[in-house]
């Protein structure tokens, strides 16, 4: 594995550590706001300014291509929306675990989906006999940690 390589697993692996942190705070920011909504809105404020901040440092001349941007690109904020309030809602009544295991799932279905059949522009990665077993590997693990 190279250096770049294990940047890019370094800085993937720290994200899906904050996923169930993030799940985790909004879901009780949203039960002392008496509203999952407001705890999300307040979420993508925060996240606003986050983004906000790194674009002035990275490149804000980017923004001049919004315009030429296909619509259905944006389509991505109402899923980024989606995931968030339903976490904020339904963690707090079924459990962090459980809920971010149903969420860890459906990211591998839909991880795998995407890649064999180069949905959406990525470069098509086959399912084959090795990998389908991983897969089933890691969806039994997610599984075997909500057992036990």
């Amino acid at each position: 594995m190279d250096i770049t390589t294990m940047k890019y697993a370094a800085v993937m692996l720290t994200a899906g550590v904050g996923i169930p942190v993030l799940a985790a705070l909004n879901a009780q920011l949203g039960l002392r706001l008496g509203n999952p909504a407001a705890a999300a809105f307040m979420l993508f404020i925060v996240a606003l300014a986050g983004a906000a901040v790194v674009l002035a440092l990275t490149g804000p001349a980017a923004l001049a291509g919004i315009a030429a941007a296909p619509r259905h690109l944006f389509l991505a904020g109402l899923l980024v929306a989606f995931y968030v309030l339903s976490i904020t809602w339904i963690a707090p009544k079924f459990g962090i675990g459980n809920a971010v295991f149903f969420v860890l799932l459906g990211q591998l279905v839909s991880a795998a989906a995407i890649d064999h059949f180069g949905l959406m522009g990525v470069r098509p990665e086959p399912i084959g006999l090795t990998r389908a077993a991983g897969l089933a590997l890691m969806a039994l693990g997610v599984f075997v940690t909500q057992r036990a």
